[in-house]
């Protein structure tokens, strides 16, 4: 039999019908090659030839609190609950709310829960800001970032909620923030992603976080987030195995690439091009990372402004640092998550923990983007899925408790890329358990393409103002996937202008 190659045999071997549906697809591929230009069929059509606007940010680096942070033991002070410990939460405050089943389980209903720690006032340029005795550093920082305190969602569960945060919808399956920003922006640096994802370590990694959190979605695959890793090769699969030269690699991409190139000539798949551009960033990383990674060249100064946490890799304050290197080299969106907030049972020792974990290298952070003069195009933003209860949850005493899910007001803040320093945002009732009006008159704010309730953030509002500050329209920011123009902010969302300088 004469020898042929791969791709020959592959040939032979197809079906009738697999040979039918190539003919329909070959005539329909030559038909939208002279309608369609090459960057294109390239999947390139989604990034911008210029931004909708002026931006004011160039990169975003997100510190995403997975479990839900108590805004009322860090941020959202409430001093009037003091002298309501133990009472039962008033019906018309709930008003029907819907509970986890671990509340709707609780024997001893849903007694109110004040702080056990102690807030300090400190000058924001506003009215000042209330600031917890676990965030000392951050305290110091004050004049620098916007706090919200009306950020609200729907979703009550940790997986919907998370997912509906990082992509727009409870439903799992549609682009990450990070993939849409590297979609509609592209790269800054040829040799580095366009999204970086670390995962910070803590002592209390209670839940998963899954990669479809950072993931395209239905976007070329290039755009999903690259893990960087703490322990081994920052990016797996990123040393050449042993006997392999860094020649022998460049030409076997080369091949590969040449294949590819026959295939994406054929069936026009832009998935094909993704891949060949993921095969070439992995080996121009081969590079740049290592140098990224390699901490020997900053300043005793700087290792005293993040701590000495920050010199143990996949600390908070290490992963703090890196992201700050990385926005210096060009990268767009770097994500940074930590998880253990949720704390039902505990919350003290484990909040204490988890506070001591980000406090300062979330405060140095932004000290040295400033110091740099990086911090007005670079947008750090803060925050979790959703805040927690002002009811406890356990066994209540004055030193020891635990607090629910809560999605209907929770705190969140920014700083830099064109956000107004020093300022907050919002407000809450007595209890800090609904949104509220200048006059203490409780809101029930939804989300809305039309309307929309001043003084609220909804997650759709603050993806909407994220992307607002990067030179992008949330609204012309679209893919069209399976016959609907799919955007990060479905139908809703509004620019939160309140919030920008």
């Amino acid at each position: 039999m004469q020898s042929s190659s791969p791709i020959r045999e592959y040939e032979l071997m197809v079906t009738r019908r697999q040979l039918f549906g190539r003919m329909a697809l070959g005539l329909g591929t030559a038909a939208m090659s002279q309608l369609l230009d090459q960057d294109l069929l390239a999947g390139r059509a989604g990034e911008l030839s210029a931004t909708h606007h002026a931006p004011k940010a160039k990169h975003v680096i997100y510190l995403f609190m997975s479990g839900g942070p108590s805004h009322l033991d860090l941020w959202d002070y409430k001093p009037g609950m003091q002298q309501m410990f133990n009472q039962q939460l008033p019906d018309h405050v709930r008003n029907g709310q819907r509970v986890t089943g671990m509340t709707a389980s609780q024997k001893n209903g849903l007694p109110i829960c004040p702080t056990k720690y102690r807030f300090t006032k400190h000058d924001n340029n506003a009215s000042g800001l209330w600031v917890s005795e676990l965030l000392p550093h951050m305290a110091s920082v004050a004049r620098d970032i916007c706090v919200t305190y009306s950020t609200f969602t729907e979703a009550i569960n940790h997986d919907p909620a998370i997912t509906y945060i990082q992509t727009g919808s409870q439903i799992p399956g549609r682009p990450s923030l990070g993939a849409w920003l590297s979609y509609g922006l592209g790269s800054m640096n040829e040799n580095l992603p366009h999204y970086v994802v670390m995962h910070a370590r803590t002592n209390h990694a209670e839940q998963s976080l899954f990669n479809r959190l950072w993931g395209p979605g239905f976007l070329p695959s290039d755009h999903q987030g690259m893990l960087m890793r703490s322990q081994g090769d920052p990016v797996l699969y990123l040393s050449n195995p042993a006997g392999v030269t860094k020649s022998d690699r460049r030409t076997q991409l080369d091949a590969l690439a040449a294949l590819n190139h026959e295939q994406h000539q054929r069936f026009a798949d832009p998935e094909i091009v993704a891949r060949i551009r993921q095969h070439e960033m992995a080996y121009r990383m081969q590079t740049s990372v290592p140098e990224l990674m390699d901490l020997s060249t900053e300043t005793a100064d700087t290792f005293q402004l993040y701590g000495e946490d920050a010199r143990t890799p996949g600390t908070f304050a290490a992963c703090c640092l890196n992201a700050r290197r990385l926005a210096e080299r060009g990268v767009r969106n770097i994500q940074i998550f930590h998880r253990g907030w949720d704390a039902h049972g505990g919350l003290p020792r484990e909040h204490g923990s988890q506070c001591k974990d980000i406090d300062q290298g979330c405060a140095a952070l932004i000290t040295d983007l400033k110091q740099r003069g990086m911090l007005d195009d670079t947008l750090v933003i803060w925050g979790g899925e959703f805040g927690r209860t002002a009811y406890c949850q356990g066994n209540l005493t004055r030193e020891n408790y635990g607090r629910d899910h809560h999605p209907r007001c929770f705190t969140t803040w920014m700083a830099g890329g064109g956000v107004k320093p020093g300022i907050t945002y919002g407000q809450t009732d007595a209890y800090g358990y609904n949104i509220a009006d200048a006059d203490g008159n409780t809101l029930t704010p939804q989300p809305s393409k039309e309307k929309w309730t001043p003084g609220t953030m909804h997650i759709h509002d603050l993806n909407a103002t994220i992307l607002h500050l990067l030179g992008i329209d949330h609204k012309r920011l679209t893919y069209r996937y399976q016959g609907r123009d799919f955007r990060l902010t479905d139908v809703h969302g509004h620019v939160i202008h309140d919030l920008i300088s």
